[in-house]
């Protein structure tokens, strides 16, 4: 193949970018740090996102902890957690106290990465947490005694279901640092606007602490004026929590799934993967001086 053509011009830089990433050193924070992947619209990414930023961060030797409150258990399809009915799991962590280190599974591909599955239990879990005294923070309470009892751990990445209920109730509640996916479309600008109002009720309620640590757009597409148009619009009112790198769309983002892996395992070399991987840099080196 020639190296003049597009494509291998283009693979020719992601090998050079994968080799300058697997050379830096991705700074740990001085505590824990609890990252909560939110948006109530769906399809934007957010689990994807979850997934492949915990992956990222783990695969450059800093210790992840993924806990999945979304009853379909996407993300713990992802990186290949085993969920059927009746597996330990967030439903045992919140609706009957488990501690989350008896539920934890390790990723079979990455050594520093531990899943805490969501089951289809967890589906009726909003319906049995209303008269559950307390339950804002039900989720604060066990990631706090996991903290006390492993001081190894380095990051809990949260991923949310697409909804503003009970469950994401408890991820804001559990922790400071809210990450959003917005897709490259001005429909999720709309979207945005409604989750920073919920956020700032629940700031003004129930954790003082919250805020909007970062906001990644996901599926841009280069060649459209219109993705470039929506990164432009979130970095003037957002400047300080746009993340500089935005995810590509990508085969390979859609692929990794179906064969329960993230993409950073399964392409390595792929600008998904690439670009998660950047992301996953800037995070940690935004929480290497004690933000979390």
């Amino acid at each position: 193949m020639s190296e003049e053509t597009p494509l291998a011009s283009a693979l020719v830089r992601n090998a050079q970018e994968l080799h300058e990433l697997d050379q830096v050193i991705y700074p740990r924070p001085p505590q824990p740090v609890v990252l909560t992947f939110a948006n109530q619209k769906g399809g934007v990414g957010k689990t994807t996102s979850a997934v492949n930023v915990a992956a990222a961060l783990a695969s450059a030797g800093l210790n992840v902890v993924l806990l999945d409150i979304d009853p379909q258990g996407n993300a713990s399809t992802a990186l290949g957690a085993v969920h059927r009915e009746g597996t330990p799991s967030m439903y045992e962590v919140l609706l009957e106290g488990a501690h989350l280190a008896t539920v934890l599974q390790q990723c079979p591909d990455i050594e520093h990465l531990w899943v805490c599955p969501a089951t289809l239990d967890l589906s009726g879990a909003e319906v049995e947490l209303v008269d559950v005294n307390n339950r804002e923070y039900l989720l604060q309470r066990a990631i706090t005694r996991f903290i006390a009892d492993n001081d190894w751990v380095d990051y809990i990445v949260i991923d949310c279901p697409p909804s503003l209920g009970l469950l994401t109730l408890n991820a804001f509640v559990a922790g400071p640092n809210v990450v959003i996916p917005i897709q490259a479309e001005y429909y999720a600008l709309e979207g945005l606007s409604s989750l920073l109002r919920a956020i700032s009720r629940i700031q003004a309620g129930l954790n003082q602490q919250l805020q909007v640590a970062a906001i990644m757009i996901t599926m841009f597409d280069s060649r459209t004026k219109l993705s470039s148009e929506v990164m432009a619009e979130v970095g003037e009112h957002f400047p300080n929590q746009l993340l500089r790198t935005p995810i590509p769309r990508s085969v390979r983002l859609a692929e990794a799934p179906s064969y329960s892996q993230s993409v950073i395992t399964y392409d390595p070399r792929s600008t998904g993967a690439l670009a998660y991987r950047r992301v996953a840099l800037e995070l940690a080196q935004r929480f290497a001086g004690g933000e979390g």
